[in-house]
């Protein structure tokens, strides 16, 4: 029976961090390279973690599937980085950053949790400065700051467009010079396909060589999974294409708890889709939403050209519904709206897009300043659409972006597999129902320099494991398992391709499980989930070998998981009946057509427990709120 214990310390919230980490075991420095620690991903949580842990004197595998560790996704970030330094003096502090992370997050996030996140959010700019770090300074040489959506505060510290990228390269600096020093090993172009298990405990994965596909055993003391978020079930999202939840997938079908997969985030500002075969969606920053202005047309079916319609004809329908935010709304709220803007015929030229204007700001600012800004992410428009939005207003559109669900964690990131720690996108830690701009590397730097290093040592010291190898029947059954799902895919040999399936399955969950949502919509999409699954294992084709470099046979592994992610997703996104956040149940809203929350029945975070495909068992974690007053978000 699975008993979910968030282990949150207990005082007063300010000082929990401080606590614990002084009441936490230690592990003496000369012990420490006695034990291994595997990490899986080498995005800014995995490559923080790897290199932090090198540093203490541990020695860490580090594994990725890419051929060098800084093609992680983390390097397509572009907006930038919250903390709570307060350098414009506007009233930012450590308890300003939680408050608005709580109520961004709907309320359905835990206080203790994302009060540390705050709380270590300066430390993550200091580190990131000693690494060199170019953030934009002012003329003086001071940091800069802008302002991204849920704050009233400039507290994001950013890299022009491309805040992810700088970060990235520091945090894999510092890996490779554990690397250099014998510290860390990295194995590329590896994809964990399942967790080693030894009498309940994480011990080990096992891995496929991509090059070769060669199925590999690894054992290890303690296993971090930091391998991002699972939005591309979706299909079209703003991940890369190689993004998947495979890896925490296959932990959740070992007995990691997976908590609200239902908390989708839908980012307001994208690239529109542009045709049928698009493999992938393109970010804009939301950084531009502090110059641009978003409009549609007061007309219905306007097919106007943007420069033709004049200014008392434009609804800049942010701005008219959430004066006080204005174009900074939050993510959930201002892309709700632009999807009621469009369901109600007033698309920039009947499409599925709005208007990002940037005329106002230039004409105020001088082009200079805004190309100085976001000049890489003008450069990408144009180069996408052929469109200059220094002339033209840039067409957006909502697109699936980011997961605030994934494997349920304690306080110290350890899910309900002993020893299996989980840290980033991949665990549910931080966000609640909808993550603020800005927070997401805020939360991989967080967990990954100056969380699990701790966590992990009072693991170790604690449990004490004794050192194996990646030998004996537990590692042998699981290479067995591998084995044979990777061989079941190769033998069906059916008339569909891979990518038939990913699009149906996207369709399904664009359509029912995604910016709305319904008990109809979602009891349909549970039922053609199963289906298209059970299809899945009788027609799918799988081309090639296994023996071999097979990009299809990784792409229908990672459809294979995303079939019964879906399905839990869905289920969850029924069994909860309001609207939070990025959970927008259509039958649960407001007069005005806001999320209308259920704080007596659904003040819970949902943790999944697997049993089979389309069989799942419930559990909850209350939420309890001690430190912020519940109350109906309000952006007005």
């Amino acid at each position: 029976m699975v008993k979910l214990d968030a282990k949150i310390p207990e005082g007063p919230i300010a000082e929990k961090w401080n606590n614990h980490k002084f009441n936490s075991k230690l592990v003496n420095p000369a012990n420490k390279r006695k034990y291994d620690i595997i990490v899986v991903g080498t995005g800014l949580a995995g490559a923080a973690a790897a290199a932090t842990l090198g540093e203490l004197g541990y020695n860490v595998k580090a594994f990725t599937y890419h051929d060098s560790a800084r093609r992680a996704h983390s390097i397509s970030a572009q907006g930038g980085i919250n903390a709570a330094k307060n350098y414009q003096n506007d009233g930012d502090s450590v308890y300003r950053l939680f408050y608005d992370t709580v109520k961004g997050g709907d309320f359905r996030a835990r206080e203790a949790n994302v009060y540390r996140l705050a709380e270590v959010s300066n430390n993550i700019i200091d580190q990131c400065v000693a690494q060199g770090v170019p953030f934009a300074r002012e003329y003086g040489g001071l940091l800069d700051n802008r302002s991204f959506g849920g704050a009233l505060v400039s507290r994001t510290f950013y890299a022009k467009g491309q805040t992810g990228q700088q970060l990235l390269l520091g945090a894999v600096s510092s890996l490779n010079k554990e690397i250099g020093k014998g510290t860390v090993k990295l194995y590329n172009r590896k994809e964990m396909l399942d967790v080693v298990l030894v009498d309940g405990v994480a011990r080990g994965i096992i891995t496929r060589d991509l090059l070769t596909g060669e199925i590999e055993k690894y054992s290890a003391h303690a296993v971090i999974l930091a391998t991002g978020g699972y939005a591309n079930v979706f299909f079209l999202s703003t991940s890369a294409m190689n993004c998947n939840a495979t890896a925490i997938w296959r932990a959740h079908k070992k007995g990691a708890l997976f908590a609200n997969p239902c908390y989708t985030q839908i980012h307001p500002t994208c690239l529109p889709v542009h045709g049928e075969n698009q493999s992938k969606l393109t970010l804009m920053s939301e950084s531009l939403r502090n110059d641009g202005r978003i409009w549609v047309s007061k007309l219905v079916g306007d097919m106007r050209q943007p420069g033709d319609i004049p200014e008392e004809e434009r609804d800049y329908y942010l701005e008219r519904k959430y004066p006080s935010y204005g174009n900074l709304s939050p993510r959930d709220i201002s892309s709700r709206s632009a999807k009621e803007a469009f369901d109600a015929g007033r698309g920039a030229r009947g499409q599925e897009a709005v208007y990002l204007d940037f005329k106002d700001a230039i004409g105020r600012l001088g082009k200079n300043v805004i190309e100085e800004r976001y000049g890489n992410l003008f450069q990408i428009y144009e180069t996408i659409t052929g469109e200059n939005p220094y002339r033209v207003p840039m067409k957006i559109y909502p697109a699936p972006h980011y997961t605030m669900g994934g494997l349920w964690v304690d306080y110290n990131l350890m899910s309900t597999i002993p020893g299996l720690f989980v840290g980033g996108e991949a665990n549910f830690s931080d966000h609640g129902a909808n993550r603020l701009g800005a927070s997401a590397l805020m939360q991989g730097l967080a967990d990954g320099y100056f969380i699990l290093p701790y966590t992990i040592s009072d693991y170790l010291a604690s449990a004490k494991p004794k050192t194996m190898k990646a030998e004996g029947p537990e590692f042998d059954a699981a290479m067995k398992e591998v084995t044979e799902f990777t061989q079941k895919l190769i033998s069906i040999n059916g008339k569909m391709t891979v990518d038939d399936f990913h699009k149906q399955l996207g369709r399904i969950m664009w359509n029912k499980v995604g910016m709305g949502r319904n008990e109809k919509g979602l009891t349909e999409a549970i039922k053609e989930i199963a289906e298209l699954r059970e299809l899945f294992w009788k027609e799918v084709k799988v081309v090639g070998s296994a023996d071999d470099f097979n990009q299809t046979l990784e792409r229908a592994g990672r459809v294979a998981d995303y079939l019964e992610l879906g399905e839990l997703m869905a289920r969850d996104a029924l069994s909860r009946n309001e609207s939070c956040g990025g959970h927008f149940r259509e039958e649960y809203q407001t007069p005005e057509g806001e999320a209308q929350r259920d704080d007596e029945n659904y003040s819970f975070v949902s943790a999944w427990e697997f049993n089979k495909p389309g069989d799942w068992n419930l559990h909850k974690e209350d939420l309890a709120f001690e430190n912020i007053k519940l109350a109906q978000r309000s952006y007005k």
